[in-house]
């Protein structure tokens, strides 16, 4: 499936500001299951972007605009093309939960079984997350269990909880948006030994309007297993991760791959707009 995105950040602030330090992680990655086509970055006021990878090896682009100015704008213009066929079929048992104990040996999974920003382990939501697994056995089977817990119990409702919610309220609230459901799952598979971490990016939504998130930024989980490796599973609309997802970034959390963040010097008085348009190129 090619698909196109079209992301547009605005930010109007009450008086011109200065000194505008920022970074940006917008660029689809390339991966197994998606290949990047084209990619194109703008800022106003007009300066130069440089891009670097960050420890997880996602693509960050910063830029700085010391004079001052009332509005910044960053628009980002992706083409991809994903895989429609799921990593793994949703009735494979591919790895017993026991055989994870060994996880924590490798490098790219050791960040992603410990506490971060916005998400706990252990504790009480060991006794949560035994209620959830039952008696299953099969690390895919205990997270698809996961996903399918929070996928019911909990609400989709914007406004409620914000970029710097913690898994813990998203939890008590059982309600929320997609970096919610993301950081409750993540939580839970960590607290039993499974690898999870954060993917940001998009979610086509098609013609019909079955699937939340869709046309904004979208969150969902990456679970690792031994063999198969990382494959994504999406909580808020309860499915595997197919040829709808656009992967952006990956991190422990939303901390690690916030789409634009920075720092300037000026008023606190700012208005935050935010457009995305995904569009299928090729059916």
């Amino acid at each position: 499936m090619k698909l196109q995105v079209t992301h547009r950040t605005r930010y109007a602030y009450g008086a011109p500001v200065r000194d505008s330090f920022n970074e940006v992680r917008l660029q689809p990655a390339d991966t197994t299951r998606q290949r990047r086509l084209a990619f194109r970055l703008s800022v106003q006021p007009t300066t130069r972007l440089s891009s670097r990878l960050d420890f997880y090896l996602n693509t960050v682009h910063t830029f700085e605009v010391p004079a001052p100015h009332a509005e910044l704008v960053v628009e980002a213009h992706s083409e991809v093309e994903t895989s429609d066929t799921p990593a793994l079929d949703a009735t494979a048992t591919p790895r017993p939960l026991a055989a994870l104990g060994d996880c924590a040996r490798f490098a790219d999974c050791y960040d992603f079984i410990q506490p971060s920003t916005f998400v706990d382990v252990g504790g009480d939501l060991t006794a949560l997350v035994r209620e959830i697994v039952g008696a299953q056995t099969d690390a895919w089977q205990a997270a698809l269990a996961i996903m399918h817990f929070i996928n019911k119990e909990f609400r989709y409702q914007p406004a409620v909880t914000t970029a710097h919610t913690h898994m813990r309220e998203a939890l008590r609230l059982r309600c929320g948006v997609c970096q919610d459901f993301a950081h409750v799952m993540i939580g839970l598979c960590r607290t039993i030994g499974l690898p999870a971490r954060y993917v940001s990016g998009y979610l086509y939504n098609g013609p019909a309007d079955e699937l939340k998130g869709a046309q904004a930024s979208h969150a969902w989980v990456e679970v690792f297993l031994p063999g198969p490796g990382w494959l994504g599973l999406d909580p808020t609309n309860d499915q595997i991760v197919a040829g709808r997802h656009i992967h952006i970034a990956t991190g422990r959390d939303y901390a690690d791959v916030s789409p634009v963040k920075g720092t300037y010097r000026g008023t606190t008085q700012r208005q935050l707009h935010v457009d995305v348009l995904v569009a299928l190129l090729d059916p």
